[in-house]
């Protein structure tokens, strides 16, 4: 191996800053801080609400991670693109829930109230980020594949 080649592989833990930058990157860094407001109102108001918003919160810092350092590159058994849309959507259902159940059982606490109302802030970033991960990743992943049909 040459000192170029070696000096341009990635070695150790770095996170990509251009990727914290990019659209995707910044989806997840307003997922994250919004599963962190959530949590944290949860823990002003109703505590037994908090489990939802810390595990997404925990998946979410993981998807950045592994996005930002590129790890999704090496690890290309597992389908990154399906996972973060399935990743999207079940976050979305769960958070669906969890406000309204919040929002119909809180009896004007505030703490839960803003909980709910920034929960379905983040429903519909999740379900924004699910929809450009399939229509960008997903169909591109397809039509890549060949559907199949009218192909040798």
């Amino acid at each position: 191996m040459s000192e170029q080649e070696d000096a341009e592989s990635p070695r150790g833990f770095s996170l990509d800053k251009e990727f914290l930058n990019s659209f995707k990157g910044r989806l997840l860094l307003a997922e994250l801080v919004l599963c962190f407001v959530i949590f944290i109102c949860f823990a002003a108001s109703i505590s037994s609400y908090l489990a939802a918003p810390l595990i997404e919160l925990i998946i979410t810092l993981l998807f950045l991670i592994v996005y930002s350092s590129h790890y999704h590159l090496r690890l290309a058994a597992l389908n990154w693109p399906c996972t973060d849309f399935l990743r999207c959507v079940s976050a979305a259902v769960i958070f669906v829930v969890v406000s309204i159940v919040a929002a119909a059982r809180s009896s004007g606490e505030g703490g839960a109230i803003t909980a709910a109302l920034f929960g379905f802030l983040l429903v519909g970033v999740f379900c924004y980020d699910a929809y450009i991960t399939y229509k960008t990743e997903i169909t591109d992943q397809a039509a890549e594949m060949g559907d199949g049909a009218g192909t040798p």
